[in-house]
């Protein structure tokens, strides 16, 4: 429940006056509190702030962009920015500095659409940078981009409706009669409550060409012309068709797309160009930078940002012996050179949000379209009628041009001059006042002869606006000539190339040094590696008190870890991942290192290269689980495996091996066994439970496990088993050797 107040009935206003009610405490239903304070809000974001609508814009572009219109900067100069914001007030009631924000995005100079709407002067920033701010209002100008002819070319001719202002001083247009479909040729990203919206820019030339081809066929197949995304920024996008086809069929999905670079070959340096739309240059720079310090990447000698008036530049300075290609491939992988750009095609269609594919957009666009057209045709047609019925009355008169004068001579009041006329020529009250009001120097022949000979045109013109609105069919002709002519005056070459899967390189291997290094795992969970070098210089371990090394491996710094953990989970990651150690320091702390979950811990390790191995497991209650290594070889990088082993019982030990060895088992009430590992069976399954091997009475466990080594226990045939399982046997004083361990 919400409570509205507490306190007394009455409080006290600034003025001494008593507000009676104020202060009652009032019980209400949550849900009455968030469907009348929360949801006007949630839908005014939805539907007047965030998401853009059938005609590309959203509520504060279309405003800005009208506003620039009637201000005549059209065709005008360009003027100060500060001014366009000021104008904008009387449509959007934000704060200036929101209105210029917008304004920004907008300009060319901000390089954020791929057909910029206004023409900037002065700073507007870039959007590859996050660290270079645009000047304030009062030093920059604007006016409109030749290219917002198309949005407001028949605005005048009631092709959409137009609404009250805010104060109700004033219209503006619910939607622009664009020409061409702008919602799929300029960039629109918008975040609403609970759902948001993000729309990539395509080629102007083949978003006109699929448009037509849809207006032809609606199950025409736009993939065939719409190749892909064509970005401000350039770069290139990794064609792959099936993402492509998801996109374009449910309007969401993800696709690639990677920076373009040159290789210097004289100062040997690499110069990046474009990047994708998704980062910027500090972003990319900080990445390399942390690379750098992990020791990841060790090619790049020194990294300046050389962007000037020309364009974007991010200069990496290579060492000697340097492969940029390889470099490059590393980068792609491992920094935001390539990234993905997420398509989330949410747009606003008669007040309702929809998530639609390339085609419906498109079609839903047609329509839209045709009704424009269709009231502009019934524009021009009512107001070429409305002058056909003037011409007429004129017609009328010039049988008798001397009459005309006559009667208005002759009539007494000025008011009784339409009705006279009327009556003796037989026109209606519009006719008479036209001619009424035609200036004496045009009362001669030549004019009103020029005048009526335009009325067999206007029939004409008529006669053929009611042919194209009898249907559909002759509109769409009309709009496919129409989108033919913008493509030819507002087209550019494509700025993001395809890059196909035949063309692209191989992906390679993240490239590291391989030298020799030794592995050492704690109780605790901290971990080392050490190089051989170090570990002569100082081989005692440091570890916390009560801590102590349960695990030494020895392998190489490419050799890929699994520390398995007390929650049946196995952790994989790569030596290289770690910086070199030393015995006199704790370690890396694993359950931070690798992420795992509160009161997990590492309790073995494993080391391998091939997966060729086999591991065992063993359990307290003397079962023994041989699976093969293979199965923890996953072809994705996950770090983290479920189900690692069977968790029915404590996890005593892991063992690995590469051939079938002996195993020397002994039970918490002194009983030991010698397993050969060769009477166990491979399980396929990581988390199989594995046989009963140490048949255990009540109360007693397994408790410890070690690789048997010859002489570790005397006449050792007595303790090898004939049948699984086995209760084993206590050893003989004669059996225990100084080099039985457990």
């Amino acid at each position: 429940m919400a409570k509205k107040g507490t306190g007394n009935h009455k409080q006290v206003s600034m003025d001494g006056a008593y507000i009676e009610g104020a202060g009652i405490v009032e019980q209400q239903p949550i849900t009455e509190t968030l469907e009348k304070n929360y949801m006007p809000y949630a839908m005014s974001v939805i539907l007047s702030r965030a998401l853009p609508e059938i005609d590309g814009f959203k509520p504060s572009h279309r405003k800005l962009l009208y506003t620039m219109y009637k201000m005549g900067l059209l065709n005008g100069r360009l003027t100060k920015s500060a001014n366009i914001v000021g104008q904008t007030m009387r449509l959007n009631p934000h704060g200036d500095a929101t209105i210029y924000e917008t304004m920004v995005r907008l300009s060319r100079g901000y390089q954020a659409l791929l057909h910029p709407y206004i023409e900037s002067k002065g700073n507007f920033g870039r959007a590859y940078s996050r660290d270079m701010v645009y000047a304030a209002s009062r030093y920059t100008e604007a006016k409109l981009a030749p290219i917002c002819s198309e949005l407001f070319s028949e605005i005048d001719k009631d092709t959409v409706d137009f609404v009250p202002n805010y104060d109700n001083t004033t219209k503006e247009p619910l939607l622009l009669p664009v020409t061409f479909p702008t919602v799929l040729v300029n960039a629109n990203v918008g975040i609403a409550v609970s759902m948001a919206s993000a729309i990539c820019p395509f080629h102007l030339k083949e978003v006109c060409e699929t448009t037509i081809g849809l207006i032809k066929d609606p199950n025409y197949p736009v993939i065939e012309t719409l190749r892909g995304p064509d970005f401000p920024g350039g770069g290139f996008f990794l064609y792959q068709e099936e993402d492509l086809k998801k996109v374009y069929r449910t309007g969401r999905g993800t696709l690639k797309i990677r920076s373009r670079y040159h290789y210097d070959k004289a100062n040997h340096c690499i110069d990046i160009t474009e990047i994708p739309p998704t980062t910027t240059v500090e972003a990319i720079m900080d990445k390399i930078v942390d690379l750098m310090k992990q020791n990841k990447i060790r090619e790049i000698s020194d990294m300046r940002d050389e962007t000037d008036l020309s364009g974007l530049k991010l200069t990496l300075d290579l060492k000697r012996g340097t492969d940029p290609d390889q470099l490059m491939r590393r980068l792609f992988q491992m920094t935001p050179l390539q990234d993905g750009y997420f398509c989330n095609f949410n747009v606003l269609v008669h007040g309702t949000p929809r998530v639609m594919g390339v085609s419906e957009l498109l079609l839903e666009w047609i329509s839209f379209r045709r009704d424009c057209v269709r009231r502009r045709l019934q524009y021009d047609r009512r107001k070429k009628a409305d002058k056909l019925h003037l011409l007429q009355g004129l017609q009328k008169v010039l049988l008798d041009i001397d009459q005309a004068i006559r009667v208005i001579r002759e009539t007494k009041e000025e008011s009784e001059v339409i009705c006279n006329l009327m009556i003796c020529f037989g026109v209606d009250e519009i006719q008479a006042e036209y001619v009424a009001e035609i200036k004496l120097r045009h009362l001669n022949r030549e004019y009103l002869l020029k005048r009526t000979e335009e009325t067999a045109a206007l029939k004409d013109e008529i006669a053929e606006l009611d042919s194209l609105l009898e249907g559909d069919k002759k509109i769409d002709q009309l709009i496919c000539r129409e989108l033919r002519e913008v493509a030819k005056k507002h087209g550019q070459p494509r700025k993001t190339i395809l890059l196909y899967p035949d063309e692209e390189e191989e992906q390679l291997v993240e490239e590291v040094p391989d030298y020799p290094a030794h592995f050492f795992l704690t109780r605790e969970g901290y971990f080392k590696k050490i190089t051989p070098q170090s570990l002569r210089m100082n081989a005692e371990q440091k570890c916390k008190d009560g801590d102590e090394v349960i695990a030494h491996l020895e392998g190489s710094n490419r050799t890929e870890l699994l520390f398995f953990t007390n929650q049946s989970r196995v952790y994989k990651t790569k030596a290289s991942q770690f910086v070199d150690s030393k015995a006199s320091v704790l370690g890396d702390f694993l359950p931070a290192f690798l992420e795992m979950e509160e009161g997990e811990r590492p309790i073995a390790m494993v080391a391998t290269v091939d997966y060729h191995q086999t591991l065992l497991f063993f359990f307290e209650n003397g079962r023994v689980a041989k699976t093969s290594l293979s199965s923890y070889r996953t072809k994705t990088n996950r770090k983290r495996l479920a189900k690692a082993y069977w968790s029915g019982a404590p996890l005593v030990a892991v063992m690995v091996e590469d051939h079938p060895e002996e195993y020397l088992l002994r039970a918490s009430n002194g009983r030991t066994l010698l397993l050969p590992s060769a009477l166990l069976s491979t399980k396929v399954t990581r988390d199989t439970q594995g046989v009963q091997v140490l048949t255990l009475a009540k109360g007693y466990f397994l408790h410890s496990v070690a690789c048997y080594q010859e002489g570790m226990i005397g006449n050792s045939r007595r303790f090898r088993p004939r049948n699984l399982p086995s209760r084993g046997l206590l050893p003989r004083g004669e059996d225990i050797s100084d080099q039985l361990k457990l």
